[in-house]
């Protein structure tokens, strides 16, 4: 019995690993954690020989290609017979001198995104000729609706809520024939018929996707409840009812997503002294000192350290809970020399910055630009790591932290749920500080938690922050979150992925039911 090929469309992946095709190394194009989840299960997937392919833009400038290039080594792949090329680049010029994955621009992301499903349908569909397609968010949304028409299961991940909406001549213009599916497609209202709902009727690209998809999976499993039960204002309606179905349906799932397995502190290069769960209190001692005087705070390798790593977003992730409790905070723990450091770019910078210059607080507040090898650094070196997110659909940097021995404060909501648990009065479970109510006195109560856990004698902290990194390492890794994803294309496959019988190694699956509902699965 032959493999199945599995096609995978992403706009934007982190890497992909050798022998996928003579330009693999290259393939970097990254805007948030889809590309992190995309380059993991790729890889995962190849590595466990898999008949795995995947389809991207031809970001020539992104990839530090140009097509003269590109020529000559096919040219040379040819003359070698190197193994089928499985990386599978849509060619068009919007995509070739892009240096990000999305648009600053007005209406730039939709043409974007019409060009790559343009060249998926078109071209890279009928030459891959795969028995599933996996598909991410809404620059893939029309593909699950062709799909159905292709007779190909489908399965679309929804990684973020953020969606788009076209006429069906817009898409056509594209050089998309979507006559062929435009009954698979969702609308903003009820579609009479393809004539009429052709130059008037808006499609709406997220909710397509997650409606004409065979099934679909949220990168967290509390996210996925949470909108299905209305639980966020800003989801669309048509969104939030299209996952609710699906959920309804046997049809969804919450997969979390992985960190990439660079962050890890017994190998990582970014910090000053590698470490283990058995003897990281000198390695955290040597990456507080050295990030101290990178980034000026006071020089003391025994003060708590509080590390912001995300993005200073006041809609999503909750800055401004912690400005406004900043200087009071610090006030309260300053017999203990309580700092902070900000590793994030944002407009809301600026109030952290006021904020510092006001009081005084240059040695004890550090609010620097994003770098990835200072965040690593931070990781290494902090305490605790602040999460309070108004909404998080899966989050990231809540399973680093406790890798590298640094306990996350954060809201209870979404992947934050999933991940973080609260921490027991004697230590032996949980591994951080949840607060329920979105709000600064919610903030400030997590925080005090987190400082009563840090001024327990030493050798209780210790045994607490090595359970909590070795179990860590087992729970927050690629091979499980590909453990998942492989047992529902199994399902809708309706045969094994691999052959001989190989299967990823990874721990038992998590249960996540829903309160007063099973998870009872329908044919696909």
């Amino acid at each position: 019995m032959s493999k199945p090929r599995i096609l995978i469309v992403t706009p934007e992946i982190t890497y992909l690993p050798d022998g996928m095709g003579n330009m693999a190394q290259r393939m970097h194009a990254k805007a948030g954690g889809l590309a992190d989840v995309s380059a993991s299960l790729v890889s995962a997937l190849f590595q466990l020989g898999a008949d795995v392919h995947v389809a991207l833009p031809n970001y020539r400038q992104m990839f530090h290609t140009d097509v003269f290039e590109i020529f000559s080594q096919e040219l040379e792949t040819m003359r070698r017979a190197l193994p089928e090329e499985r990386i599978h680049l849509a060619e068009d010029r919007i995509f070739y001198y892009r240096d990000s994955v999305y648009s600053s621009y007005g209406g730039e992301n939709p043409r974007i995104a019409l060009a790559f499903q343009r060249e998926v349908l078109n071209n890279i569909i009928p030459r891959v000729r795969p028995d599933l397609i996996h598909c991410n968010d809404w620059m893939t949304g029309l593909i699950p609706a062709a799909a159905r028409r292709f007779h190909i299961p489908c399965l679309f991940t929804v990684h973020n809520i953020h969606t788009e909406k076209m006429t069906l001549e817009g898409i056509e213009s594209s050089g998309i024939d979507a006559a062929q599916f435009w009954n698979q497609l969702f609308y903003s209202a009820n579609p009479v018929n393809y004539e009429t709902a052709r130059p008037h009727t808006p499609v709406d690209l997220l909710a397509s996707g997650i409606f004409a998809a065979h099934y679909i999976n949220t990168v967290s499993p509390s996210f996925l409840d949470e909108v299905a039960d209305g639980q966020h204002h800003f989801v669309p309606d048509a969104v939030r009812g299209e996952i609710k179905n699906k959920r309804d349906a046997g049809c969804a799932v919450g997969i979390l997503n992985a960190p990439d397995d660079s962050y890890n502190p017994r190998t990582d290069p970014a910090i000053p002294l590698a470490y283990t769960s058995k003897n990281f209190a000198e390695g955290k001692r040597a990456a507080k000192r050295l990030l101290q005087e990178k980034v000026g705070l006071r020089r003391d390798e025994n003060a708590p350290l509080l590390f912001w790593p995300s993005r200073l977003d006041p809609v999503q992730k909750g800055p401004q809970l912690l400005t406004e409790i900043l200087y009071q905070t610090l006030s309260h723990y300053a017999d203990d020399n309580l700092q902070l450091v900000v590793v994030a770019n944002g407009e809301y910078q600026r109030h952290f910055h006021d904020i510092v210059r006001h009081h005084a607080l240059q040695n004890r507040v550090a609010v620097c630009n994003f770098n990835e090898n200072l965040s690593r650094l931070a990781y290494a070196a902090s305490d605790f790591t602040l999460m309070p997110s108004r909404f998080e659909p899966c989050g990231l940097p809540q399973m680093v932290a406790p890798i590298y021995g640094s306990l996350t404060i954060a809201h209870n909501t979404g992947g934050l749920r999933d991940t973080v648990h609260p921490l027991s009065p004697d230590g032996t479970s949980g591994n951080g500080f949840l607060f329920d109510y979105f709000d600064a006195a919610g903030l400030r109560w997590a925080i005090d938690r987190a400082m009563a856990f840090f001024r327990r004698p030493p050798i209780q902290r210790h045994a607490t922050l090595a359970r909590v990194m070795d179990e860590s390492l087992r729970q927050f890794n690629h091979a499980e979150t590909a453990r998942r994803y492989f047992e529902i294309y199994e399902a809708m496959l309706h045969r094994p992925l691999l052959v001989d019988d190989q299967t990823p190694e990874a721990p038992p699956a998590r249960s996540h039911p829903r309160r007063g509902h099973s998870r009872k699965k329908v044919p696909l």
